[in-house]
């Protein structure tokens, strides 16, 4: 799996991301733009070095040669965790300038699938066309957007939650999701079974 990480708010997915696919042994391939790696500085305790160590193999932005910048060489798909705004459009028009973008260009050309976590808001006419190219051209644009009807106790069971789900988009269940069944519940919006029913609003 190729994980980008650029320069939006929201390093700490990307590296939750690594950690949840290192414990499936999914091997990972990592690019890290220069305003991502201010970023993971600023929002993270984490080092680009460590972050680094977290995956398999990682790459320099700039270097347009390595193995994920053609699509001969076979991966599953790639996560762009955050995904910039700069990133989705250079995605969406192919008009790539670096290797996180390329990578995501290959996957796309190659029918492979590719989850944007774009993180931005409010969104203007620019943004939202971007993302309906990305999503015309196939990546599916997964905006963070939190859940909670599992009633989340912290932020980092909010964060898992969306990794999980981004994960399910591949088939890879990381055991970070609390499945909706259906059945209200401790976790679940609605009353339980046992509490009296509201009296409906009119």
């Amino acid at each position: 799996m190729i994980v980008g990480i650029s320069g939006a708010t929201g390093a700490i997915y990307g590296q939750r991301l690594l950690a949840a696919l290192r414990a499936l042994d999914i091997e990972t391939h990592l690019v890290v733009t220069k305003p991502g790696e201010r970023t993971v500085a600023w929002e993270t305790d984490v080092s680009v070095r460590d972050l680094r160590a977290m995956a398999d193999f990682w790459y320099p932005d700039a270097d347009i040669g390595a193995a994920i910048a053609s699509g001969s060489f076979r991966t599953m798909g790639m996560i762009v965790a955050p995904c910039s705004v700069r990133s989705l459009a250079a995605i969406a028009s192919g008009n790539t300038d670096g290797l996180l973008t390329r990578a995501a260009d290959v996957c796309l050309k190659e029918r492979r699938r590719v989850v944007l976590m774009f993180r931005e808001a409010p969104l203007h006419a620019g943004h939202l066309r971007s993302m309906a190219q990305a999503s015309e051209n196939g990546a599916i644009v997964f905006p963070p957007v939190p859940a909670f009807y599992d009633r989340p106790a912290s932020l980092e069971e909010m964060v898992d939650h969306t990794v999980g789900r981004v994960l399910d988009l591949y088939d890879l269940d990381a055991g970070l999701v609390r499945r909706w069944n259906g059945q209200p519940g401790t976790h679940a919006l609605g009353a339980r079974r046992d509490e009296p029913e509201l009296e409906a609003c009119l």
